[in-house]
């Protein structure tokens, strides 16, 4: 019972303007340690953002306000940056800091904004969801791949 109300308390406590609504197969929680793991099919989703992992562990602060978000396995995602700017992406892990909007993307990453042609690809990708600024490294003998189209002037003859 005590892990339901942490759970529902947790969840409350993440509420600004919209709901944010987390399904997996396990739960576990620790309300000392601030920490709460969902294990299997994982799926969270606060307005069009959304993550799906294997496993995602919370990190909390004592009011339980959420301090950081790790997602692990094959994760997949949708983001809307603060410029309403959509992106869809994939890694192996997921680390999001909600104070700082900052996404830090791991091991296989692909982020691509919707309707537009530019994507990354890369081994460790940096987003700022502020400002939709992102940045990205390679890794050994893989250089960080770059897409985007460059619109020119056709000259009229």
């Amino acid at each position: 019972m005590k892990k339901f109300i942490f759970f529902i308390l947790l969840v409350a406590s993440m509420l600004v303007a919209e709901e944010l609504k987390i399904k997996a197969d396990y739960f576990e929680a620790d309300q000392k340690k601030g920490v709460s793991l969902f294990k299997g099919g994982v799926h969270i989703q606060k307005g069009y953002d959304e993550i799906n992992a294997s496993k995602v562990t919370i990190f909390t602060d004592k009011e339980h306000n959420p301090l950081k978000f790790i997602a692990e396995g094959d994760v997949s995602f949708k983001i809307e940056d603060e410029r309403r700017k959509h992106y869809i992406g994939r890694a192996q892990k997921v680390i999001y800091n909600p104070k700082k909007k900052e996404y830090r993307f791991y091991s296989d990453v692909y982020l691509h904004q919707v309707g537009d042609t530019k994507e990354i690809q890369g081994d460790e990708v940096v987003f700022d969801a502020t400002n939709g600024k992102a940045h990205a490294k390679g890794i050994q003998n893989n250089p960080v791949i770059m897409i985007f189209d460059i619109k020119e002037e056709k000259k009229k003859k």
